[in-house]
């Protein structure tokens, strides 16, 4: 099992702002890549459309968003969690 954490933003989603926090925002997201429990993540083609992330527990999830510079500096109007059955590279063990 997969964990997917989508983020929300405005439409109105301020870009100076993204730029700003990136380095902080990649920094925390390179901690979790290191420890093995992300596995992807970037936004959507168009960021005002939000973006995802892919995680090997709920818990790594959730502590991500918790302390993200985009959600604690508001950049994100919300964010989800949601369980994910990748069933093209998942053995049926996982």
């Amino acid at each position: 099992m997969k964990y997917v954490l989508r983020y929300e933003t405005s439409p109105d989603l301020d870009m100076e702002a993204v730029v700003a926090h990136f380095p902080a925002h990649q920094a925390r997201w390179q901690e979790y890549q290191e420890a093995g429990t992300l596995l992807a993540i970037g936004p959507m083609a168009d960021p005002r459309d939000g973006a995802m992330a892919v995680f090997t527990s709920r818990q790594a999830a959730e502590a991500f968003a918790v302390d993200d510079p985009f959600v604690t500096e508001g950049l994100v109007t919300s964010h989800t969690i949601l369980e994910w059955n990748e069933v093209l590279l998942d053995s049926p063990d996982d």
